[in-house]
């Protein structure tokens, strides 16, 4: 399987966002593989089997089951992988709580490479190029970004809702587009608009830190990306930071395919938010 070895956590980010789709034993195998890191290149499948308690026979199945061959091709992909830097444990709590937000940020931001391609982008940009009208959804900690994404889409001239999820979403019409955003992907506020999204006729493109939810496999488009499991308390202040990452990509393509009238919706924008007073 193909990872972007140029992204340092391109392999951390694949293997989180496929966490909820593991067995147990294959669960255990993973996180083995995320703590070594590159490390594990002078480890043996009776290595990762013995430290994650379990038989060769699961390693090799949980490497498959993340889309390698085998364990041989896990272990080249976490050779190219920059070990992780971890805080010593007598530091200032303030200096550790520093350091383990911004280890949870850059391999949240290192992984955006791997997980969400030029094609998904393109896709999902064109979804939203061709669409009468966008709601954007999203709930709890995610509302912020999709906040931030009604008005980046509004800026490039985007028709663009940002009202109660169900109500709007039942409103829709067929060739617009409800983009749904939640971090788990399982928000019910969230999840709950794309069925009437769905009966409208509209198509769905989800941004969410899980490859499998209940959101991304209704979408038609799905981007992953954001902060699985990295630190206790901090995956949803990555995600939330990758997220806004992906969105801003996403606005530059859409930008890029929409061309003069975006460029002059841009500026028209730029006109009215910006104080001139100084």
């Amino acid at each position: 399987m193909e990872i972007n070895s140029t992204a340092g956590g391109g392999l951390a980010a694949h293997i989180r966002a496929h966490l909820p789709e593991l067995r147990d034993t294959e669960t255990r195998v993973a996180q083995v593989v995320l703590d070594k890191g590159a490390q594990l290149v002078h480890l043996s499948v009776s290595d990762v089997a013995a430290l994650a308690g379990t038989a060769p026979s699961s390693v090799v199945r949980a490497c498959q089951r993340l889309g390698f061959r085998g364990y041989q091709e896990l272990k080249i992909a976490a050779a190219r992988q920059a070990p992780p830097q971890e805080p010593s444990r007598d530091q200032d709590p303030a200096a550790r709580a520093l350091a383990d937000t911004v280890r949870a940020a850059r391999e949240a931001l290192d992984g955006l490479a791997a997980m969400v391609t030029p094609e998904r982008l393109r896709t999902a940009a064109g979804l939203l190029d061709a669409a009468p009208r966008v709601l954007v959804v999203g709930a709890g900690l995610s509302g912020a970004v999709a906040l931030d994404t009604a008005y980046r889409l509004r800026a490039l001239g985007c028709a663009v809702d940002a009202l109660t999820a169900q109500l709007a979403a039942s409103q829709l019409a067929s060739a617009d587009v409800c983009l749904a955003i939640s971090h788990t992907g399982a928000t019910r506020s969230t999840v709950d608009a794309v069925p009437g999204a769905r009966r409208a006729g509209a198509r769905v493109v989800a941004l969410t830190s899980y490859a499998r939810s209940p959101l991304s496999e209704s979408s038609d488009c799905t981007l992953v990306a954001g902060g699985q499991d990295l630190v206790f308390g901090l995956e949803t202040v990555a995600s939330r930071l990758a997220h806004l990452t992906v969105i801003d990509a996403l606005a530059l393509t859409l930008l890029g395919l929409r061309g003069t009238p975006a460029e002059a919706a841009l500026r028209l924008s730029a006109d009215v938010t910006v104080d001139h007073s100084y």
